[in-house]
């Protein structure tokens, strides 16, 4: 790990991301190795990590098929969030029926937004099963949802975020510890 200036903590370079994405990758083929496999990435980050993990996938023989999920309607804090909340769209080209669902975020936190997930996946039909994998898992879980495939394990504070920097929307590829950012708003803290 090295500490850049103000604090931050790089825990992941862009060689460690991809070299994390192949090896989960393998991974998941050896344990779900089935034809019948997806990908479905949570909206934003998410859904580009799950693009690359299906490109190894396919590397790797696979055939694969891709789809992504915004959750933001399925939010259980959606009222506290923002009053005009901004919908990316799902898009799933393909039925979910009986298919081997590999849902993947970028960090897994308190668990709420993969909760909101697997209701919206629920909504659009009944997979064979659905395994979980994130890039980092961050601890600090509100609800009993566990991973099934985690980059890397980062013990962290609650008064830390985990932010994942991809190139596709950040212009770079890196995984880095912040101090959260709190101002005063009506008494709560926000970041």
């Amino acid at each position: 790990m090295f500490t850049h200036k103000g604090g931050e903590v790089l825990i992941m370079t862009a060689e460690e991301i991809e070299h994390s994405l192949a090896e989960l990758a393998e991974n998941i083929i050896k344990n779900e190795g089935e034809n019948n496999l997806c990908v479905i990435g949570i909206k934003r980050r998410g859904d580009i990590l799950a693009k690359r993990l299906a490109d190894y996938m396919k590397k790797a023989g696979k055939k694969i098929e891709i789809g992504s999920i915004d959750i933001t309607l399925y939010r259980d804090d959606l009222t506290t969030i923002d009053k005009k909340p901004v919908v990316h769209g799902t898009e799933i080209p393909f039925n979910i029926d009986d298919k081997v669902v590999i849902l993947v975020d970028d960090v897994i936190y308190t668990g709420r937004t993969i909760r909101a997930a697997l209701t919206e996946l629920a909504d659009l039909g009944r997979p064979k099963r659905i395994r979980l994998c994130c890039l980092i898992d961050r601890g600090h879980r509100e609800l009993p949802i566990c991973p099934d495939y985690v980059g890397k394990f980062v013990k962290t504070t609650q008064d830390e975020i985990v932010e994942v920097c991809v190139k596709e929307l950040d212009g770079k590829d890196e995984v880095r510890i912040v101090k959260r950012k709190c101002k005063e708003n009506s008494g709560e803290k926000t970041s």
